[in-house]
């Protein structure tokens, strides 16, 4: 999902002119449209993560139960090592996602700030 990012940092770099081609191509619709589609992944990339990490979440407190009731179970010890390993890495993964978000957002307002002015929610 990450590559929808890399598409519109692309995209900004080739299409918005530079001084001298300002007049052939409409940068403001432009920017209004890539800022739209970075909105758009990043919202719907946010809720996936932290969707699996609740789902993730509610297995593991489901195998913690388990595990309580079952303390000699081996089995059951690592499926919850597991999980919980794939919790963390989850989590971890809403630290990288704000990284590449402000990596995106930093091209954007440096190719764009001249052409749009984006609402004040960002």
């Amino acid at each position: 999902m990450r590559t929808i990012d890399d598409r519109i940092v692309h995209e900004l770099n080739t299409t918005l002119p530079t001084a001298s081609f300002a007049g052939k191509i409409d940068a403001k619709q432009t920017c209004q449209e890539l800022y739209k589609s970075l909105m758009e992944a990043h919202t719907s990339r946010e809720m996936m993560i932290k969707t699996c990490i609740a789902q993730t979440s509610n297995v593991v407190k489901a195998l913690q139960e388990e595990r309580e009731k079952a303390e000699n179970d081996i089995a059951l010890l690592k499926q919850l090592r597991k999980e919980q390993t794939k919790l963390k890495l989850m989590q971890s993964e809403l630290n990288v996602e704000e990284v590449v978000n402000d990596r995106s957002w930093k091209v954007f307002n440096e190719r764009c700030r001249v052409h749009y002015k984006p609402p004040k929610s960002q």
